[in-house]
């Protein structure tokens, strides 16, 4: 350290702006704490004959408290302060380049500093007229996270996290990679400042982290990003609606589903992709250089008939790759189904299920007819028609004499005359045999149902 009252001696009135000696160097500069700096700087002086013969030395001194405290210099036999040793640099002053660089900069480095150049007894001058401002703040600058090529899912690839504003020399930098999909790396690439890992669809959209922390210091900043991971087309899914109505999705190839005659369909054809895939319907299963029927992921069919039954195929295309869900559609008539019975079933599961109810339904009232007990059929009486069974008054006058009733006379007044009706079901009907031609014939039939109106 030079005491302040012994620099105008040694300056030997440099006080003052002489002739000749000019210094080109920034007014003011910042840096923030931990960084480094580089200040460039340009100097002359007066020319002499003997100057050749004599070593040109330049210094740098930092005013603190009223006093200057050299901080760097190219002659070894002038000490500098301690904490700054090895942090300065000078330039080489034989090209007259007066440049200073600081290495992880301190706050105390904080304040004015002067340049001073000597050369023989000739040269002995500081440049006080122009003197350098430097300001060491906290620590803000964040990292910056390199990314050397576009992410693919299932490709490796790396990142590079990078302080600017730090250099070689400095205090040495910790490096911290923070996000769930890389938690199970080796932990030493973790913390370091190039991070290998494969990318996975999963991982887009996700943040990741790198965090740096300065040796020394507990002062840590970071920067966030949100990684961009292309992917081929995943979750391929078919939605089908009804009237606008979701009814269900198709996750896999080969389903199949019958629709109500007449009913409006809507196929909505989704994948998950990134970029987004390009989505279209084909009838069938499209060919290399088919034209799509659709080329949007909505396929409208606005009334179901035999022209829309079939295979009905979305594909989505994607620079990773392409993916393919077929839908097969069949046509459910409306005779075959009941009223308030939604027809939206798989593979006809709900078709037979209907039919059998309906054989069931059948059967029942068949069962439960022919059980009626036998005192309820109508006895056939002298002068009927077996076959015919019953009849109204009116017919009974029309008969033959010998068929009508011993009255013959018409219903009783008042009397309300009564309808009946038969279930016949005739097994077989045989021709008349000779030999039973005085028989009395009589007609097979299985059940006579007696029922008013």
């Amino acid at each position: 350290m030079v005491p302040l009252l012994l620099l105008p001696l040694l300056w030997g009135g440099s006080l003052q702006q002489q002739p000749g000696y000019e210094l080109r160097v920034q007014r003011s500069v910042r840096v923030q704490e931990g960084l480094c700096v580089h200040v460039p700087c340009s100097f002359s002086y007066p020319w002499s004959p003997w100057l050749p013969y004599s070593t040109l030395y330049t210094h740098w001194y930092h005013r603190v408290d009223s006093e200057y405290h050299l901080v760097v210099r190219n002659n070894a036999d002038e000490p500098v302060k301690t904490d700054s040793r090895s942090r300065f640099l000078l330039a080489d002053p034989r090209n007259n380049d007066c440049s200073l660089s600081i290495r992880d900069a301190r706050t105390s480095d904080s304040g004015t500093y002067q340049f001073r150049v000597e050369r023989g007894n000739d040269v002995k001058y500081t440049y006080n007229k122009k003197m350098l401002n430097l300001q060491v703040t906290a620590l803000t600058e964040k990292p910056i996270i390199h990314i050397l090529e576009p992410l693919e899912a299932g490709r490796p690839t790396q990142l590079i996290c990078s302080l600017p504003g730090a250099c070689e020399g400095g205090s040495p930098l910790t490096f911290s990679w923070i996000r769930a999909a890389v938690d199970s790396l080796n932990p030493q690439t973790l913390h370091s400042s190039v991070l290998t890992f494969t990318p996975k669809a999963q991982d887009h959209d996700t943040s990741l982290t790198c965090q740096v922390t300065r040796q020394g210091s507990s002062v840590t900043t970071e920067r966030t990003i949100w990684l961009n991971v292309s992917y081929a087309p995943r979750n391929l899914t078919i939605g089908v609606s009804f009237r606008n109505v979701t009814a269900l999705k198709i996750l896999q190839n080969t389903s199949s589903l019958p629709i109500l005659e007449g009913e409006a369909v809507r196929l909505l054809c989704e994948a998950d992709s990134n970029p987004p895939a390009e989505l279209s319907w084909f009838r069938g299963s499209p060919a290399l250089n088919a034209t799509p029927i659709s080329s949007t992921p909505t396929l409208q069919l606005p009334r179901m008939g035999t022209a829309e039954e079939g295979e009905f195929t979305c594909r989505a295309r994607h620079l990773l790759g392409s993916q393919t869900l077929s839908l097969n559609l069949s046509l459910l008539w409306k005779s075959m189904s009941l009223v308030g019975v939604v027809p939206v079933a798989f593979g006809g599961a709900g078709v037979m299920a209907l039919l059998s109810l309906c054989l069931c339904l059948l059967f029942f009232y068949i069962v439960r007819a022919r059980r009626k007990p036998v005192a309820e059929r109508p006895q056939v009486r002298d002068g009927e028609d077996p076959v015919v069974g019953t009849a109204t008054w009116g017919s009974k006058q029309k008969l033959g004499a010998d068929q009508a009733s011993p009255s013959g006379a018409a219903p009783p007044s008042g009397q309300q005359q009564e309808l009946h009706y038969a279930n016949l079901n005739f097994n077989e009907m045989r021709p008349r045999e000779p030999q039973d031609q005085e028989a009395t014939s009589s007609p097979v039939y299985s059940e006579i149902k007696k029922t008013s109106k």
